[in-house]
Order: C-alpha cells, then structure tokens, then sequence
C-alpha cells in the first residue's frame, strides 16, 4: 500500500489518507481480513501525528470499513461483496450529490460526467 500524503493540498491530512485506504479497498488492494499497520507504525511511516492517523483511523470505522480492536490493527471489514443496506446508499447519494452538482455546475455535460465515472470505475474491482 503507497500513500502519498500532499502537505500543500486543501485536503486535511487526515481525510486524505482516509480516503487513499478507502480506495485501496476499492481497488481490491487491501481485501477483508487484511490489516494496516498500527496508528504509531503508520503516523511514523509518513510522518505525520499519531493523532492524525488515529482521526483516519476513527474516520474509517465510522464508514464500517474497518474494525478497530483494542491493543490490536485496524482490520479491514469493507471490501466484501454483499447487498447494501437502503440508508448506506443514501449516505453514498447524499455524499455524490454535493460533487455532482459541482461538476454541473463548472460546466460539465452529463456525458463529460458519464464518461468520468466510467474512467473512475475501471480503476476498482
């Protein structure tokens, strides 16, 4: 797993590793069972804060995507293929939203936009 970490990018530092592990899970990179290093070993790999990783950490928990367990690793719990609970799509509507109509409203046509998912999803499973 390679994170790159952008000090400079508007994007928190913590919500930017979030995001590159949730991606990884996507991407069938990090698989259900597997493990991330602990928040000491992964804040010391990109030198950044502990508490950083542990906001990530707690961040990906919440989207029950991975376990945290007492005196133990994260572990992966998202990944597996299963049917979706209504309110968990919703949250996924409610979070794409906001981004689509930016994108509509900077100009982008709902082809531009079909065909940006498109190139997006190929990157996944």
């Amino acid at each position: 797993m390679q994170i790159q970490l952008d000090p400079n990018s508007e994007l928190q530092l913590y919500k930017q590793l979030a995001n590159q592990i949730i991606e990884c899970i996507a991407s069938g990179e990090l698989k259900n069972g597997d493990t991330l290093p602990s928040v000491r070993a992964m804040a010391t790999d990109l030198g950044i804060n502990v508490s950083t990783v542990s906001k990530s950490y707690h961040e990906l928990e919440e989207k029950g995507l991975i376990e945290l367990k007492p005196k133990a690793k994260a572990v992966i719990i998202g990944g597996q293929k299963r049917e979706l609970e209504e309110t968990e799509v919703e949250k996924v509507e409610n979070a794409l939203k906001p981004i689509m109509a930016e994108a509509f409203a900077r100009g982008l046509e709902k082809e531009q936009m079909t065909s940006l998912f498109q190139r997006i999803l190929k990157q996944w499973k």
